[in-house]
């Protein structure tokens, strides 16, 4: 259960994804990845993290770069992913749909990346009638870290 209710079309798969398979879009701030990544480290074995959210058809990273950037550098090879229908009307880059979906996509596969939180996505809730941060769809995942 997600903690905004969204359209039914929007989530089309929860699973663990081969790391290799992602393209991100964004650079990250480097001393938030770091923190993350320590973070992560002191945990015991198991860590409790939300799944990175991704175009469904593209494999593009939409939001969770920096804990993408820490898992990789952590060696994990597969990874939590919420696969989304990213060319839903009801997902905008940012509050005044600033950026093209394509380009974000041409850009990761090219390795062109934006500045860090260049894109800001949200999501439209049905109940409230209004736009949240994307994250919020985010599922939680107990990962192994060794």
């Amino acid at each position: 259960m997600f903690s905004i209710k969204i359209d039914n079309n929007i989530i089309k798969n929860i699973n663990l994804l081969d790391i290799e398979l992602l393209h991100p879009h964004e650079k990250v701030i480097l001393d938030k990845k770091e923190i993350l990544k320590q973070n992560l480290k002191y945990k015991d074995n198991h860590v409790i993290i939300s799944s990175i959210i991704v175009c469904e058809q593209s494999n593009t990273i939409i939001d969770g770069h920096h804990r993408y950037f820490a898992l990789k550098e952590l060696g994990l090879k597969k990874i939590p992913v919420t696969f989304i229908n990213y060319f839903s009307e009801k997902i905008k880059t940012d509050s005044k749909n600033s950026y093209s979906k394509y380009d974000i996509i041409k850009n990761a596969k090219n390795g062109n990346l934006y500045e860090p939180k260049s894109t800001k996505h949200l999501i439209y809730c049905e109940e409230e009638l209004d736009w949240f941060p994307i994250t919020l769809i985010s599922t939680l995942f107990n990962l192994k870290l060794n």
